[in-house]
């Protein structure tokens, strides 16, 4: 049964982030035996006075396959850290959505999409929720997180937002690696030009320090961007600052 898992607002400026902590719990699911789980998302949501959050405001989620038998198990065992491992003066919020299950994918997509420009409140979320029986839940402070847990869940779904938490391992020849090798070592599913173009396996790619995926098309791509003077190398992975549009 294929699920996702969001969290949101877990973390203040002294404590580990909210990726962390979905990481934790998708290596959880693997070590009980539940099922198997994919890679950590960062969702970027709307920053603005009226809406209360830590340092940027994203949401973090993760796809996992489990047996149907332990849906509830994973509930009970997600709320309850969230409730131990959350950082005091966090608002931490749970989605849990079974995808087969949803009537409305396109609602709760929609719902993604205003988190990133519009304010929106608990309310609105639960309202949501109810209709599209999903597990929404808060485990702290105002649970204003469940605003973001559940947008991140439609981000996710939609499969074209999001930055892959943590940094790409590519082995290189002196910072150069070809497509090729880098699909080989890897679980992106190619590697694109910030216009859209998805290059050859034999095109060769200068690799800088760090970098990192982002979500098209259902899946992780690695971004890369034109060299002015590579000596022969036309490409170069893009820089995260310039991959914040993901």
């Amino acid at each position: 049964m294929k699920i996702l898992v969001c969290i949101d607002d877990t973390d203040n400026l002294e404590s580990r982030g909210t990726g962390d902590l979905a990481t934790e719990l998708a290596e959880e699911i693997e070590k009980r035996g539940w099922g198997s789980s994919q890679f950590v998302t960062r969702h970027q949501l709307l920053v603005h006075p009226d809406v209360p959050y830590t340092s940027h405001n994203s949401s973090m989620c993760f796809e996992a396959d489990i047996d149907p038998d332990y849906l509830q198990p994973l509930i009970d065992y997600a709320s309850e850290y969230l409730k131990r491992e959350s950082a005091p003066g966090s608002d931490p919020g749970l989605c849990v959505a079974v995808v087969d299950r949803l009537t409305d994918t396109g609602a709760v997509m929609a719902f993604g999409r205003k988190a990133k420009e519009e304010v929106l409140n608990k309310g609105m979320a639960y309202d949501l929720a109810a209709e599209l029986d999903v597990h929404l839940s808060e485990h702290g402070g105002t649970g204003q997180g469940v605003v973001g847990a559940l947008a991140g869940i439609g981000l996710r779904m939609s499969g074209k937002d999001g930055r892959m938490k943590g940094w790409l391992k590519i082995s290189t020849d002196n910072g150069l690696a070809r497509v090729g090798d880098i699909l080989m070592q890897s679980s992106l599913r190619g590697v694109r030009t910030m216009d859209g173009k998805e290059l050859g396996h034999e095109e060769t790619i200068a690799v800088d320090e760090k970098p990192k995926a982002v979500m098209i098309d259902g899946g992780p791509y690695l971004m890369v961007s034109p060299v002015d003077d590579g000596d022969g190398v036309r490409w170069r992975t893009t820089p995260r600052q310039q991959l914040k549009r993901f």
